[in-house]
C-alpha cells in the first residue's frame, strides 16, 4: 500500500472578503456621492394641477409661501423684504434664471403676486407656480 497514494482533493471554496470589501466600497460611494436635498422644510400642500407637466428644474431660484405669508427662499427662512434683496442679487447675476414659486393651496393670491411682482421688478420673468 505504500506505493499506491492516494491524493485527496480540497473541495473548491470562494473566497467571500475580498467581495464583501468591494461591495462595502460601493455602498460607500453610493453615499457619499448622493445629494441629500429636501424640498423644503415647511409643510406645504400644493394645488392639484391636471393639466400640470414636469417641473425639473436645474437653475432655479424657490420661494416657498405658507398660507400664514411665511417666506422661504430655497430652503432657507426669509421674509418679503430679504426676498427682494435676495432677488436683487439673483437679478444682478443673470436674468435667465427661471423662478419656481411653491405656495400652499390655501395662501392668499396677494402673498403670490407680490412674491411675482418683486421677481419681476428685478428682471427676472420666467415665473412657474409648481403643484402636485
Amino acid at each position: 500500500m505504500s506505493g499506491l497514494y492516494v491524493k485527496k482533493r480540497k473541495r473548491p471554496e470562494m473566497n467571500l472578503v475580498p467581495l464583501i470589501d468591494v461591495l462595502v466600497m460601493l455602498i460607500f460611494f453610493a453615499f457619499v456621492t448622493m445629494q441629500f436635498r429636501s424640498i423644503s422644510t415647511m409643510n406645504l400642500t400644493l394645488p392639484k394641477v391636471e393639466t400640470a407637466g414636469k417641473s425639473e428644474l436645474k437653475e432655479a431660484l424657490t420661494i416657498s409661501l405658507t398660507k400664514e405669508g411665511t417666506v422661504d427662499v430655497n430652503g432657507k427662512a426669509a421674509s418679503m423684504e430679504t426676498l427682494e434683496a435676495i432677488v436683487r442679487q439673483v437679478g444682478s447675476v443673470s436674468k435667465d434664471i427661471t423662478v419656481v414659486i411653491r405656495s400652499d393651496e390655501n395662501t392668499p393670491l396677494r402673498f403670490v403676486t407680490q412674491a411675482m411682482d418683486i421677481c419681476r421688478k428685478q428682471g427676472l420673468n420666467k415665473i412657474r407656480l409648481q403643484s402636485r
